[in-house]
């Protein structure tokens, strides 16, 4: 049986997705015993996880929206460049309590991360982020191609 990399709505929630022809899987599953797939989720931990985003447009900007609850302003990193943009922190759990004691662990901790293309050019050194109640918003000024200066020259 191969193992498959989890995505970060596997890993957020806990599930697994099972294929349709895994019916080795299922029976154990169905039985109750613990199927080797079922824990390899806690095992994960130290891989990143990738963040949800939305991204939109107005007329002047691109914005970029994730949620990032649980986590300090401080402690989440934005790389930003002309044409591509970085997401990365993490998400620490401040509580100690024994795998045994737990009934349903289904929130994430540890590391997350996201790069993107961004669909136009930005200017980075103009870029703005905030967050508010876990939901950080990332404003990119988009670069106008098409506005023109005038240069005044001056006799020296």
């Amino acid at each position: 049986m191969e193992h498959k990399k989890r995505g970060f709505f596997e890993k957020l929630t806990g599930s697994i997705k099972v294929d349709d022809d895994d019916q080795d899987f299922k029976r154990k599953v169905i039985k109750g015993v613990k199927a080797e797939k079922e824990n390899n989720w806690i095992e994960e931990a130290e891989e990143e996880a990738e963040l949800t985003v939305d991204v939109y447009q107005t007329p002047a900007d691109i914005i970029v929206q994730t949620m990032v609850a649980g986590v300090k302003p401080e402690d989440i990193e934005l790389v930003i460049g002309r044409d591509m943009i970085t997401i990365r922190g993490k998400r620490e759990e401040s509580r100690k309590i024994e795998e045994d004691n737990y009934f349903s662990k289904e929130l994430y901790w540890g590391s997350f991360s996201r790069t993107m293309s961004l669909p136009q050019e930005i200017d980075p050194e103009e870029a703005e982020a905030t967050e508010k109640h876990g939901l950080l918003t990332i404003k990119l000024p988009k670069i106008d191609k098409e506005r023109k200066t005038s240069v005044k020259i001056k006799s020296i």
